[in-house]
């Protein structure tokens, strides 16, 4: 019974022996290889988002100006850009009721356009309101410089036509065109 016991513990301590080895050889290998490894971030789109309509109300005839907030304007750059910059212009058309006669026709010399501060902006940047002014050409609406990554920024414009004398009632109806670069 001594040598059965013997013979156990013999075993027992070979097995740790073993198992130590085992370790150890997978703990230290004999050859190494290391793997350079990439990937690559792809920029994305710069793009702006205006409302499809927007309505000023109404104003009875005599009135010199009707004036309202557009709704919100949003450029959003995908780009991830470092130290990039982007500028979103604005400019209108004529507005016109009926057969665009002049009688029914405001002039675009006769919209101005005051983009007003950021209602919000994501991302690093600076984000900058224009100047605001008559918009029958393209204007300043706002700007985005120093950006760095992903960025947004929304405003939300207000609207002021002047209506001249002579125009007659009805609904005038134009379009005011944002675009970004």
């Amino acid at each position: 019974m001594t040598i059965g016991v013997t013979m156990r513990k013999m075993f027992a301590v070979a097995a740790a022996v073993a198992g130590l080895g085992l370790v150890a050889a997978t703990a230290l290998p004999a050859v190494a290889d290391d793997t350079t490894t990439t990937f690559t971030i792809t920029g994305g789109d710069l793009t702006i988002n205006a409302p499809d309509s927007s309505n000023l109300g109404s104003v009875v005839s005599g009135v010199s100006s009707v004036s309202g907030q557009m709704g919100a304007v949003t450029v959003t750059d995908e780009r991830g850009v470092l130290n990039g910059s982007w500028s979103a212009s604005v400019s209108s058309t004529d507005f016109t009721t009926g057969g665009a006669t002049a009688p029914e026709t405001i002039p675009d010399i006769n919209v101005t356009y005051s983009p007003g501060l950021a209602t919000s902006t994501t991302g690093t940047g600076t984000f900058t309101p224009g100047p605001g002014g008559i918009i029958n050409v393209p204007r300043v609406a706002f700007t985005g410089t120093e950006l760095v990554g992903d960025n947004t920024a929304t405003w939300n414009p207000t609207l002021n036509i002047t209506i001249p004398d002579g125009k007659v009632a009805g609904t005038y109806t134009g379009t005011v065109t944002h675009s970004v670069g």
